[in-house]
């Protein structure tokens, strides 16, 4: 039955106005000039005649002709132009012209090139074959003809009347939208009809007789809107099989058409039996078109999808996509599950509206919806295992000539876990590069110290809805009291100096300024038990504002040392040290006499003691408050970079030495608030980063030190011992200990393939730039990227290992993980991927550990994918068609996860 619905989509999509070049009249043609069915190697025999001789051309014999025009007669209009690289002979009796190697002849809107042409001015017959290359022994330089805006058509051999417009060509092969026309022979008998007998009409762009699967269409009249054909048959490998049809009828419009799209069938466990992707193509224009799907259920249970793709070349594209499903995977009379989900992507060129700018990235819907409809996701497992969705609008504007620019954007955060929604409507900024204001434009001359000076300005706002339950999204009540909004001002001033020639000297400080509509205020109930109430909140509305600022300096130097090395290949190694002293101050706004902060007090109960909590008015605010604390006091911080000096390789002729980097960075900082009344000293961070084996692996670690000692005390609670640890004012150096671990992550990074070891020359190949055929790939290759296999890298390899150790003294842990990732070509058809992640620690793979492998079939492609064990173990084989018009011709079978015993 498949076999059957791929045969009549085939047929179905027969649009070849390509046999558009050629079409015979009522001549007598010699066996010497037609070239029937040829094939290089099956018909060599027939291809061993001998030549005509261009040693017998005399007179009119010359090289790299430079051009003939021949005056056509017997009422012509226009003028036939020839030329030919090898030469050129003319018989003026018989009004014969012949051209040898690579001719080419133009006569009004006809083209044609071809290894040999014969011109008969007195029939008005232009004739074209290729020839015998004497080396290979094979058939070169076929005729390519090409008639007004038609595609271009090769063939064998082709016969043309220049004055009537009518004409034969045998073994035609041409391509039009991904469709392909080869073999048998072809004429056109009007100008708007053409005449076609054993034409194979296929996707695979490999002319007859290589051609792999089509339908050969035995006789058949093409107009320009529509195909008359008589009896046409499948053919695979060159063997036709018993599906037919005795006649068809078929359009055959110059551009996209609309039409329906056929479905599959099957079978869920849980949901019946299915009718699944029934929809329907429309072609709005050539800028936008729309696809209809659905899906049912012999259960009750039914999909319905809309994706519309637009695109305005050197201007903007995008794809929109609304899903919709109700699935019954209860017992029947049991309320359906309903989901919902809107995706859609836009960007713009940007060369377009230049200063301008507007993209959007939107997935949102139903926290339930990917587990609910994985078919319409074609199971992808990565969709089905997500935990958050995102979204985002933005419009951008700067203005030409000033330092002003303006963001505006729409933003969208979903946990599909807690099934809350974080929504921000919207959030805008105005920014204001950093300048010099007291640098004047025609300055002569070096610049004063106080010209230094830099100052900017950034203006933010936003109205939110944080963390709010889908299932109280679009009630009134959240929109009116769940709504925060507010502003934040912010001014950067700072100064860059270079003081005593080596050490960098810089100062600034920053005003932060907020303004709200709403604060809140904390309260006890009456009677309040001391630590078994939450205190209440309430929102209390009105203008409030909180400012701040700190102040900052700091200096710094670097020093450098290089250790010299008489032998070996190493010649040197350098280190650079790079230390930084700064020092901050900033008030502390918890201060009463700020009004940032306020305690709530219960009243006091005999026999229980009043509870306090002090808290900050604007802690639910969208861009928070003041810090409490003061804070005055100097940090420190440390970098270090090693790199080796190599001698040049013996096959590096430039004879430079080499630098390789050992240590990218090695950072330690700390802080010293001397305003704190204890623990002064805060945690010592250490971070670096290098890479490996010629920049091809990339390492990260950190580590977080505590200076301070610790003790572990234990307490009794509900008459279970609990330990906890206490930190003392007291430094660890002091007893001789080094600081105390506290965490320490590292991580290791490498991509590799062979192009890798030997990196291509960059190309010039940009989105700008694409022809319409690379953009309808990549548009395909976007909805679905496991869609696109290049064969041309034969491996590729992603590793991340990654090491995480958690210490609290009382109890410590830590994770060890591989990740593995790529795929290697076995042969140059066939192609493996694989992703898997390996818990060193447990000793066990990851459940979602997948295999995929790819079968090139020319114009095929067969794909096995295999998830072997975990929750979501299922397999799926596909066979489809490669041509970006067809990607709905394919054949599936599934074993999906929702078939496995321990769903639920």
């Amino acid at each position: 039955m498949k076999f059957l619905s791929l045969f009549f989509l085939l047929a179905s999509l027969l649009t070849a106005n390509t046999i558009a070049a050629a079409n015979s009249i009522s001549i007598k043609i010699a066996p010497k000039d037609t070239i029937i069915k040829l094939d290089t190697i099956r018909d060599r025999k027939l291809l061993k005649k001998k030549p005509i001789q261009k040693s017998t051309v005399k007179s009119s014999s010359r090289k790299s002709a430079g051009g003939s025009d021949t005056t056509a007669k017997g009422g012509l209009k226009s003028i036939i132009k020839a030329t030919a690289e090898d030469s050129t002979h003319t018989d003026r009796v018989n009004q014969l012209s012949y051209l040898y190697g690579k001719a080419h002849v133009t006569y009004e809107d006809f083209e044609l090139d071809a290894e040999y042409i014969r011109i008969d001015e007195k029939k008005h017959l232009i004739f074209a074959r290729g020839a015998i290359d004497p080396k290979t022994k094979r058939y070169v330089g076929r005729p390519l003809s090409k008639q007004k805006e038609e595609k271009p058509v090769a063939s064998d051999s082709l016969l043309f009347n220049y004055d009537s417009k009518k004409g034969k060509i045998w073994n035609p092969a041409t391509t039009q939208d991904g469709n392909y026309i080869s073999g048998g022979q072809a004429k056109r008998i009007s100008e708007d009809e053409v005449a076609y007998r054993n034409v194979i009409f296929s996707t695979c762009e490999l002319p007859f007789p290589d051609t792999h699967f089509g339908i050969v269409i035995t006789k058949g009249i093409g107009q320009k809107n529509r195909i008359i054909s008589g009896p046409a048959y499948l053919e695979i490998e060159g063997v036709p099989l018993p599906l037919a049809v005795p006649f068809g009828f078929f359009p055959k419009p110059n551009s996209r058409s609309s039409g329906l799209i056929l479905p599959t069938f099957g079978e869920d466990q849980r949901l019946g039996f299915y009718l699944r992707n029934l929809g329907y193509y429309k072609a709005i224009n050539d800028n936008v078109d729309a696809t209809l799907m659905g899906s049912i259920y012999s259960k009750g249970s039914y999909e319905l999808s809309l994706n519309s793709r637009y695109l305005k070349r050197y201007k903007y594209g995008g794809n929109l996509t609304l899903s919709y499903g109700s699935h019954n995977y209860g017992l029947v009379g049991d309320p359906p599950r309903k989901d919902f989900n809107i995706n859609w992507s836009h960007s713009q060129d940007p060369n377009a509206h230049p200063g301008t700018t507007f993209s959007a990235s939107v997935n949102a819907g139903t926290s339930s919806y990917y587990q609910n409809n994985p078919g319409q996701n074609n199971y992808n497992l990565e969709a089905l295992t997500q935990n958050n969705l995102r979204s985002s609008i933005t419009y951008g504007k700067t203005w030409a000539g000033t330092p002003f620019n303006l963001n505006v954007s729409l933003g969208h955060s979903q946990d599909l876990t807690k099934k809350q929604v974080t929504l921000e409507l919207p959030t805008f900024s105005f920014n204001m590069a950093t300048i010099s204001p007291f640098d004047p434009k025609d300055r002569v001359g070096e610049q004063k110290w106080y010209q230094k000076i830099n100052v900017g300005y950034s203006l933010v706002g936003t109205n939110k809805l944080n963390a709010v339950p889908e299932s109280e999204l679009f009630t009134k009540e959240t929109l009116t009291r769940r709504l925060q909004n507010g502003f934040q001002h912010q001014v950067p001033i700072s100064l860059n100096l270079n003081i005593l020639k080596y050490f960098q000297f810089n100062t600034g400080g920053s005003y932060t300024e907020r303004w709200y509509f709403q604060t809140i205020r904390k309260s006890y109930d009456r009677g309040s038990i001391n630590g078994q109430l939450i205190p209440i909140t309430d929102t209390v509305g009105g203008f409030a504002r909180a400012g701040e600022y700190n102040l900052n300096a700091g200096v710094s130097t670097k020093v450098y040392s290089t250790i010299q090395f008489r032998k070996g290949n190493i010649k040197a190694i350098r280190t650079t040290t790079t230390p930084q002293i700064s020092f901050n101050y900033r008030p502390d706004y918890g201060d009463p006499s700020y009004g940032y902060y306020r305690t709530a007090v219960s009243t006091a109960s005999v026999p229980y003691p009043y509870t306090a909590q002090r808290y900050s008015i604007f802690e639910q605010s969208v861009y928070g408050g003041p810090s409490i604390g003061k804070q005055a006091g100097i940090g420190f911080s440390l970098d270090n970079t090693i790199e080796a000096k190599v001698k040049a390789k013996s096959t590096d002729t430039s004879g430079v030495d080499r630098k390789i980097p050992i240590l990218q960075g090695l950072t330690f900082s700390t802080f010293y608030n001397f305003a704190a009344d204890s623990l002064k000293l805060s945690t010592i961070n250490m971070s670096g980063h290098t890479s490996i084996l010629n920049q091809k692996v990339n390492i990260n670690f950190s580590g977080l030190f505590d200076p301070y000692q610790t003790l572990v005390r234990d307490s009794i609670s509900n008459g279970v011992k609990q330990n906890y640890v206490r930190r003392v004012n007291k430094l660890r150096f002091s007893d001789g200990k080094f600081p105390l671990l506290q965490n320490f992550n590292l991580s290791m990074s490498a991509s590799l393939n062979p192009s890798t070891f030997r990196p291509k020359q960059r190309t010039d190949n940009t989105i700008a730039n694409m022809t319409p055929d690379q953009e309808q790939r990549l548009a395909m290759i976007n909805s679905d990227p496991g869609a696109y296999i290049d064969f041309n890298v034969p491996w590729n390899l992603s590793i991340n290992y990654s090491f995480n150790f958690q210490n609290n003294i009382i109890n410590s842990s830590s994770s060890n993980t591989v990740m593995l990732s790529g795929d290697v070509s076995l042969t140059q058809k066939w192609k493996v991927q694989y992703n898997t992640s390996y818990d060193i620690r447990a000793g066990k793979l990851s459940s979602a550990t997948s295999f995929a492998i790819y079968r090139d079939l020319h114009c095929w492609d067969l794909s096995i994918q295999w998830l072997p064990f975990g929750f979501y173990k299922s397999y799926n084989v596909t066979l489809k068609v490669k041509a970006s018009i067809l990607q709905d011709l394919k054949l599936s079978k599934r074993n999906d996860y929702t078939n496995n015993q321990s769903f639920n």
